[in-house]
């Protein structure tokens, strides 16, 4: 295994576990993440998101496969089941995640899952009749990000 897969094994590992301090480790400072609910995080606002979503997620299990990567670029896939604490449901997510390296950390996160399906499990019937929809995606990107600010206490520069 390469200095870059072990990177993102480690930060796999580390989610699973609940430990952000160390998933913030193989972050660089200007990392930038983007996935269908968060299209573009940067540096502290990507550490903060994690935390936010482990907070508020019970019973976390992720199985990381497919860990690939060479001195710039990586990917792999990823399953990850949870309870939501706030809502009570059972979610169940297949990610495939891209990254690109700098310093040996990750610069760039891009996370790729099906939206539709995330959004039948968080969000039941709307999500089941208006998740294929762009202006519900729109929609829960603007909560997420307002309850991403909430959590921060204010938006980082």
């Amino acid at each position: 295994m390469n200095a870059t897969t072990r990177v993102i094994a480690t930060f796999y590992e580390a989610f699973g576990r609940g430990d952000p301090d160390t998933m913030a480790k193989c972050y660089h400072p200007d990392v930038v993440f983007s996935d269908p609910i968060f299209p573009e995080l940067r540096g502290v606002q990507v550490m903060e998101m994690w935390r936010m979503l482990l907070e508020r997620s019970a019973g976390i299990e992720v199985v990381a496969s497919g860990l690939d990567g060479d001195d710039r670029c990586g990917q792999a896939h990823c399953a990850v089941r949870y309870t939501s604490r706030r809502t009570g449901r059972a979610m169940d997510n297949e990610i495939d995640a891209g990254f690109r390296f700098a310093d040996g950390m990750i610069i760039e996160h891009k996370d790729h899952f099906d939206f539709w399906h995330w959004s039948r499990q968080a969000l039941g019937m709307p999500g089941l009749l208006l998740g294929w929809t762009p202006s519900l995606q729109r929609k829960v990107q603007t909560a997420a990000v307002a309850g991403l600010v909430t959590f921060m206490g204010r938006w980082p520069s």
